[in-house]
């Protein structure tokens, strides 16, 4: 995992509609720009009222999502004493306004909203929310707040944008249906706008697993996806298709449009390169298929930070991403996140595991094979973000289409010109 500078940080203070000023800049540590609960305890401890961030108003360009000075829009939930409102700057006023494509949780209205559905599901639950929810991150793709509950474990809930997005309590009843063990429990659910409950998993995300944390997930996974392919139920969940051969219209599209986009940064020649193994890609989706691995509901990012643990259990967490798909998307995706022994025991494991599920199928090609379509088909899901995000928060992932394009080609220089 990568590690957080600190940050800087400014933020623009409003409520109800007032705006009372800039407060800071003043210095935070840990410096992940979608952490909000140290900003809202700082607001807490200066000025004494509670508080939201609503939104990254402004970022470094190259930040990479932590560090650097940064700016926020924070909403008092209570007038402040002590501070006169002010007219805000028209430079101020223009940060602080309309945008398009702004996220509902970015906006109060549409964050009291999302509250007000949680306290509501909280309470036919039979677990009522002993008092306020408490801002842990915000960012471009998601909200998170974590509730302590009067009769139970706390309550997390997660907002979401479901225009691009999948409908992550769905997908955790498919996984459940097979495997309960591998899933958060779900207090409830609004698909239309993209709110999740979610029963709080004891333990810690598994940055840096160890062998036996390895052992204890990879194969679990892959079991809950070969009995979801073989009981037919995935194809008609309405998952998003992000199958080989479906994604290989996206990957064309998407080098069109960057190779008309002016703010795009890859080179005439690395364009040109792009489409040339784009164009070899139906040869490897065609050998993908020969190895004998179903398509099947993919997590979409089977990172470790997304497993979970308290030393006697795993639960895997975080399925926005979540598609129909090609299995080896999920068992590549470990590798940038663990070191190399490590990586070659999850590959290890996850083939094993495979092989067990699908006896004659050959998992070490389709891992292999996998990597340059990996790579084009997050670019695709990087374009994606980019499209449905406000331009103030286009910083999280501005340039990350062509880096993984990059990616990409860096696997086909490496493997030859008949790689593919």
């Amino acid at each position: 995992m990568q590690r957080a500078r600190n940050r800087t940080v400014t933020i623009h203070l409003t409520h109800g509609g007032e705006y009372f000023g800039p407060v800071g800049p003043f210095e935070l540590d840990g410096g992940f720009w979608s952490s909000a609960a140290p900003v809202v305890e700082r607001v807490a401890a200066e000025l004494g009222v509670p508080a939201v961030v609503l939104r990254l108003a402004d970022a470094p360009v190259d930040g990479a999502g932590h560090g650097g000075h940064v700016v926020y829009h924070v909403e008092a939930l209570e007038r402040p004493t002590g501070l006169v409102p002010r007219q805000a700057l028209p430079e101020v006023a223009a940060l602080l306004g309309p945008a398009e494509r702004r996220a509902g949780w970015a906006m109060l209205p549409g964050l009291r909203a999302a509250l007000d559905w949680a306290e509501r599901s909280l309470d036919r639950a039979g677990r009522p929310a002993a008092g306020p929810a408490e801002q842990i991150r915000t960012w471009n793709l998601s909200g998170l707040f974590r509730y302590r509950t009067a009769t139970g474990p706390d309550a997390w809930l997660k907002v979401i944008n479901p225009a691009f997005n999948a409908r992550e309590g769905e997908v955790i009843a498919l996984f459940g249906s097979v495997d309960p063990t591998l899933v958060p429990p779900v207090l409830g659910a609004d698909p239309e706008h993209g709110r999740l409950l979610l029963e709080h998993v004891p333990g810690e995300d598994l940055w840096g697993p160890s062998a036996e944390e390895v052992a204890a997930v990879v194969p679990r996974l892959v079991a809950a996806q070969a009995a979801l392919a073989a009981g037919g139920r995935v194809a008609a969940a309405g998952l998003r298709d992000r199958t080989p051969r479906t994604l290989l219209a996206g990957v064309d599209a998407l080098l069109d449009r960057l190779g008309t986009d002016r703010g795009c940064d890859l080179t005439a020649g690395e364009l040109a390169a792009a489409r040339a193994l784009a164009a070899r890609l139906p040869g490897l989706v065609e050998e993908l298929a020969a190895c004998g691995l179903p398509e099947t509901l993919v997590h979409g990012d089977f990172h470790p930070g997304n497993w979970r643990s308290d030393g006697t259990g795993a639960v895997v967490v975080d399925y926005a991403d979540s598609c129909l798909g090609h299995p080896a998307m999920d068992g590549l995706r470990p590798r940038q996140y663990v070191d190399e022994e490590r990586w070659a025991q999850v590959a290890a494991v996850w083939a094993g595991a495979w092989r067990t599920r699908a006896p004659g199928s050959d998992p070490e090609r389709a891992l292999d094979l996998i990597e340059p379509l990996f790579h084009f088909a997050y670019a695709v899901r990087y374009q994606e973000f980019l499209d449905h995000i406000e331009d103030s928060e286009r910083p999280y992932h501005e340039g990350d289409p062509e880096s993984e394009i990059r990616a990409a080609l860096a696997w086909a220089a490496a493997h030859g010109s008949g790689a593919v």
